[in-house]
């Protein structure tokens, strides 16, 4: 077995102590992807007959799948970017649910505003282009 493929077929966890919060997110989603791409896969493969081939090839690749998101969450490269995102988010100053709501309203009022300001000049230039082109 080559360094190469080595990781592959490793059943060790990278720093198991470290970054578990944002590495079992990652492993989380990466996993729901597989999954979803499993389920699409059985109803692509709905014209099968065999229902072991039908199930079968998407349950192989889901297991597939959890195997290298697993793997691929405790590649030491990806592994200590994992640990150093879940160092940084824990540097991180949260809002208070106060701070967020209004936050949260300036922006939707900021958004709205903006929409209303690109509609009136929408209507500005479709009324001018009107009047020159003589088209009504």
């Amino acid at each position: 077995m080559t360094a190469a493929t080595g990781w592959l077929f490793n059943g060790g966890l990278y720093k198991k102590t470290q970054g578990r919060i944002a590495r079992q997110l990652t492993f989380a989603a990466i996993f729901v992807a597989v999954l979803i791409g499993g389920w699409r896969l059985s109803v692509l493969m709905m014209d099968v007959q065999s229902s072991g081939i039908r199930y079968g090839i998407p349950l192989v690749l889901i297991a597939v799948g959890g195997w290298l998101a697993f793997r691929l969450v405790n590649l030491p490269k990806f592994a200590d970017f994992l640990i150093g995102v879940e160092a940084e988010m824990a540097k991180v100053s949260w809002p208070t649910r106060a701070e967020l709501v209004r936050s949260s309203i300036v922006v939707m009022v900021v958004i709205f505003g903006l929409a209303a300001v690109l509609a009136l000049y929408d209507l500005f230039w479709n009324w001018f282009l009107h009047l020159l082109t003589g088209n009504r």
